[in-house]
C-alpha cells in the first residue's frame, strides 16, 4: 500500500516540475473528457449516495451501535461535531461562500446573468453545490469504517467494507488496489483545499505584512503550515486535531456574527430564510439535473462536476476520520449528526457571508465584483474591507485560516498513514515517520499543481482522480447493502426469539422463584461470593450444556480466562457453525458502587455482577443466584435466540456476508468489557437483582479488565 500509492503520487510529483505544458494539456483533455462523457455518473452516484444514507438510517438498523450493543461515545456531542466539520471544512469554505455566490449571479448556468433570477439562486446553488450531498458521501465512507472497524473487529480500512462481496480475496491485490484508489483520491482532494488555502492566505499575509502574493510565498506557506500540521498529526487525535478543531469553530463562529451584526443584518437574515426555502423546494430537481438540453459544458466542469469529485476524493480520509472518532454512536445519530449538524453551520455561514457579497456587488460596487470573479482568492478579504475594524478582521481570518488549514492537513496525514500502514489496533495512528511523510508529499503535491496553472489545475486534477474512487463508492454501497440486510434479520429474530424466551420462562423456563428474588434484591456479593459462584455453578452449568451439543453433533467447547483486576476466573461457551456467525455465551465479573438504601456504606464499598456477554456486548443482565439449571436454561434461550437469526437469513445468504474469512468476534471481548465497566449508567435498583436493569459502575473496576485474559487461554 505504502509503496505503491507513495509511487504513484511521486510519480505525479515529478511529472508535473519536470514537464509543466505536458501535464497541463494531459490534465486539462483528460477533464473535458471526463466532463462529458460521464458526468451523468457523478450526478446519478451523488443523489445515490445521498439516498442510501438516509434510507439505513431510517431502516431497522438506524438503532444498530458502530461497536458493541454497550458501547459508548468516546467525545462528547461539541468535541465530536467540531471535529467532523473542521476536518470536512477546511479553508476553501472562506473562499467559495463569497466568491461563489457572486459569480453564480454574474454567470448562472442557464439564463442572463445580473438578474433577479439570478441573484435569487445565487446562494442556492452555492449551498447545492457545498451541502448535503457531499455530507452524505462523507455519511457513507466513515459508516462503513466504523461498522465493519468496530463491530466486528476487522481492519479499520476501505477493504473491509467490500468483504460482503469478494471475501477473502480482499487481502490480497484488490483490496490493494481499493486502498491505493483511496488513498490518491484522497490526496489530490486534500491538495486542492490547500491550494486553495495557500493563495487566499498569501492575500491576507500581502493585506497584513505587505508580502506579494507569488509562488515563493505560497511555497513558504505550504513548508510552515506543514511543519505547524505536522507536530499536530504526530501528538493524535485527542491532543492535536480535537483542540485545534474546537478553537477553530469557535473563532469562526465569532467572525460570521460580527459581520452578520455589523453588516445589513435585516436583509441577511430575510435572504437566508429565503434561501433556505428556494433550497427545499429546488433541491429534488438540482440533484438530478444533468442539464442535457441546455448543456453548459464548462460551467458543469468547473462547479458541479468538480465539487462532486472533490468531495468523492476528500470521502476517503474524511470517513476514515469520522470513523475513528464515532466508535459507541448508533448508526442513526452518525449519519444525523454527519448530516445535518455542519450542514446546518454551512447554511448560516454562506447565507451570511454570501449575501453580504451580493448586497456590495447589489449597491454598485463592480470593482468588488470583478474581483471576486477574476480573482477568487481575494474576494473574501476584500469582503471584509467593507466592514469597520477591518484590519484586525483581516488578522482574525488569517488565523482562522490557518487553522482550517492546519486541521486538514494534520486530519489529512493521520489518516493517509492510517490507510498505508498495517495497523493491528483500530484505535492506533500509523508511524509517525509515515506520518510526516505524508504531509509533506502533500505539500509538494499542492506546490506543483499550483505552478503548473494553479487553482484550475488543482480543481481538474481533483475531477480526473476522483473517478476511480467513484466506482469503488457503488460496491462500498452494495458491501454495505448486503451486511445490513444480515443485521437487519439479526435483529428481527432476536426480537422474535425473546418473545418465545418470555413465554417460556412463564412455563419454568429461567425465571427465577421468589425466595431467590428476595435473596438477590438484599444481598450484595463480594469477590469471594462471585469466585466461588462461577467455579461452583457457572462453569458446570457450561460444560453439560457444551456436553450436551457435543453429543448431537455441534462444535462446542467452553473456555476459560482469568481477570487479573479481581482473581476471577470467567467461562464461556463458544460453539461454531461452519463459517457461520458462531455462538458467544460468556458470564464475566463487574464491578459496581454499592447503593444506598436506608445506611451508610463506606465510599470503597463495592459488590460484583456476573453478567451475560455476547457477540454483540452486554446483555445487560446478572445471573449471580442462579441455580445451575437456570444458568443452562439461559444459555439455551440464548443459543435459540442464535439459530432463529441463523434460520432467518438462510445459510447460503449468512455464509457469505462477511466473505470467507474468519472473524474474533470475541477478540474486543476484553477491551469491551473495560469500556462498558467506565461507562456503566447508574447502580442497579435490586442490588444487581433484577434481570435487564443496567448496573452503575465503578470506573476502578474497570481499569484491568482490559488484560483480563491470560495468554494461551481461549476467550
Amino acid at each position: 500500500m505504502f509503496l505503491g500509492a507513495s509511487a504513484a503520487v511521486v510519480g505525479i510529483i515529478v511529472w508535473a516540475f519536470v514537464s509543466r505544458e505536458n501535464a497541463d494539456h494531459v490534465i486539462g483533455t483528460a477533464v473535458t473528457w471526463v466532463s462529458r462523457e460521464l458526468g451523468w455518473f457523478y450526478i446519478l452516484l451523488a443523489s445515490g449516495v445521498l439516498a442510501f444514507v438516509v434510507w439505513v438510517a431510517l431502516s431497522r438498523v438506524g438503532k444498530v451501535k458502530l461497536g458493541p450493543d454497550h458501547s459508548k461515545p468516546t467525545y462528547n456531542v461539541f468535541s465530536w461535531t467540531a471535529m467532523l466539520f473542521a476536518a470536512g471544512i477546511g479553508i476553501d469554505l472562506m473562499f467559495f461562500s463569497v466568491s461563489e455566490p457572486v459569480f453564480q449571479r454574474a454567470h448562472p448556468p442557464v439564463g442572463d446573468g445580473h438578474t433577479l433570477e439570478s441573484t435569487q439562486q445565487a446562494v442556492v446553488w452555492t449551498l447545492f453545490h457545498y451541502g448535503i450531498i457531499g455530507w452524505g458521501l462523507y455519511a457513507l465512507i466513515g459508516m462503513a469504517l466504523a461498522y465493519f472497524a468496530y463491530r466486528y473487529n476487522m481492519p479499520l480500512s476501505l477493504r473491509s467494507a467490500l468483504r460482503p462481496i469478494f471475501g477473502d480475496r480482499v487481502e490480497g491485490v484488490l483490496g490493494d488496489m481499493v486502498d491505493i484508489a483511496a488513498l490518491i483520491g484522497a490526496i489530490f482532494g486534500l491538495a486542492t483545499s490547500l491550494g486553495i488555502g495557500v493563495a487566499q492566505l498569501n492575500v491576507g499575509l500581502d493585506d497584513l505584512f505587505g508580502i506579494p502574493e507569488s509562488h515563493w510565498a505560497q511555497a513558504a506557506l505550504v513548508v510552515v503550515a506543514v511543519a505547524v500540521a505536522t507536530l499536530s498529526a504526530v501528538s493524535g487525535v485527542d491532543k492535536g486535531v480535537k483542540r485545534l478543531s474546537e478553537i477553530n469553530v469557535i473563532i469562526a463562529i465569532g467572525l460570521m456574527l460580527f459581520v452578520l451584526v455589523a453588516g445589513s443584518t435585516t436583509f441577511i437574515m430575510n435572504a437566508l430564510v429565503q434561501n433556505v426555502g428556494d433550497f427545499i423546494s429546488k433541491f429534488p430537481s438540482m440533484t438530478l439535473d444533468t442539464m442535457a438540453y441546455d448543456h453548459p459544458e464548462q460551467w458543469m466542469s468547473d462547479w458541479t462536476l468538480f465539487f462532486w469529485a472533490w468531495w468523492i476524493a476528500w470521502a476517503p480520509f474524511v470517513g476514515l476520520f469520522l470513523a475513528r472518532i464515532s466508535r459507541g454512536r448508533t448508526i442513526r445519530q452518525f449519519v444525523s449528526g454527519t448530516l445535518i449538524v455542519p450542514f446546518l453551520f454551512i447554511l448560516v455561514w454562506i447565507s451570511i457571508f454570501g449575501n453580504s457579497a451580493l448586497a456590495v456587488v447589489r449597491g454598485g460596487d463592480g470593482a468588488f465584483e470583478e474581483t471576486a470573479i477574476d480573482h477568487p482568492e481575494r474576494a473574501f478579504y476584500s469582503l471584509l474591507h467593507e466592514y469597520p475594524g477591518a484590519p484586525a478582521l483581516v488578522v482574525i481570518a488569517t488565523f482562522t485560516g490557518l487553522l482550517f488549514y492546519i486541521t486538514s492537513a494534520d486530519s489529512g496525514s493521520l489518516v493517509m498513514s492510517h490507510f498505508s500502514s498495517r495497523i493491528s489496533d483500530n484505535e492506533s495512528d500509523g508511524p509517525k515517520w509515515v506520518r510526516i511523510f505524508w504531509a509533506a508529499a502533500t505539500g509538494l503535491l499542492t506546490m506543483s499543481m499550483l505552478m503548473i496553472g494553479g487553482i484550475d489545475t488543482l480543481q481538474q486534477a481533483t475531477v480526473i482522480m476522483g473517478l476511480p474512487f467513484a466506482v469503488v463508492v457503488l460496491l462500498i454501497m452494495l458491501g454495505l447493502f448486503r451486511a445490513f440486510a444480515v443485521e437487519g434479520d439479526w435483529v428481527e429474530s432476536r426480537r422474535t426469539a425473546m418473545t418465545q424466551a418470555l413465554s417460556h420462562r412463564s412455563s419454568g423456563g429461567t425465571a427465577l422463584n421468589w425466595r431467590q428474588r428476595v435473596a438477590r434484591a438484599v444481598h450484595y456479593p463480594d469477590v469471594a461470593d462471585i469466585r466461588k459462584f462461577s467455579t461452583k455453578t457457572v462453569a458446570p452449568a457450561l460444560r453439560e450444556v457444551a456436553d450436551e451439543l457435543v453429543r448431537s453433533g455441534m462444535d462446542a467447547r467452553v473456555g476459560t480466562s482469568h481477570v487479573d483486576a479481581y482473581d476471577v476466573e470467567c467461562h464461556h461457551l463458544d460453539v461454531d457453525f461452519n463459517g457461520m456467525r458462531p455462538f458467544h455465551y460468556q458470564v464475566y465479573p463487574t464491578r459496581h458502587p454499592t447503593p444506598v438504601f436506608g445506611r451508610n456504606p463506606e465510599p470503597s464499598d463495592s459488590f460484583f455482577r456476573l453478567e451475560v456477554f455476547t457477540a454483540q456486548g452486554s446483555e445487560g443482565f446478572d445471573v449471580y443466584g442462579f441455580t445451575k439449571e437456570q444458568i443452562s436454561s439461559n444459555v439455551l434461550d440464548h443459543y435459540e435466540r442464535h439459530l432463529a437469526y441463523l434460520h432467518s437469513v438462510g445459510e447460503g445468504e449468512s455464509s457469505t456476508v462477511m466473505g470467507e474469512a474468519t472473524l474474533d468476534w470475541s477478540a474486543d471481548f476484553e477491551d469491551d468489557h473495560a469500556d462498558f465497566e467506565e461507562a456503566g449508567a447508574g447502580v442497579d435498583g435490586a442490588g444487581g437483582g433484577v434481570d435487564g436493569a443496567g448496573g452503575g459502575v465503578d470506573g476502578a473496576g474497570g481499569e484491568a479488565t482490559g488484560a483480563a485474559a491470560s495468554e494461551g487461554e481461549t476467550r
